[in-house]
């Protein structure tokens, strides 16, 4: 079950890890630390942050990610498309009066 927190999952660090899924994130941020130099050889998804793939597997993993299904419709909405509401009704928002004079 991919949302059990006691699940197994591969480092991507050092193979031999197997970490509980509860505690992967901070494993990662630690394991990290411990091997700069194969993180330099890795790419953090952009969908998931726990994804550490080969850079030069980076689109690759991109196009078939699981967590993309998750995300695209959220930021399409947000970032591509107005709210419903407002293409219907407008902006009524007016900024209030201003009292200060700077000049003086």
């Amino acid at each position: 079950d991919v949302l059990d927190p006691e699940r197994l999952i591969q480092c991507p660090f050092v193979k031999h890890h197997q970490i509980r899924a509860r505690r992967f994130p901070y494993h990662l941020v630690k394991c990290k630390e411990s091997n700069p130099e194969i993180a330099k050889k890795l790419a953090t998804c952009p969908f998931n942050a726990r994804h550490l793939v080969p850079r030069a597997d980076l689109s690759d993993h991109i196009t078939k990610c699981n967590d993309k299904a998750f995300m695209e419709p959220d930021v399409v909405s947000r970032f591509c498309e107005p709210p419903q509401e407002q293409l219907n009704n407008g902006s009524t928002w007016q900024a209030p009066p201003c009292n200060e004079d700077w000049e003086t």
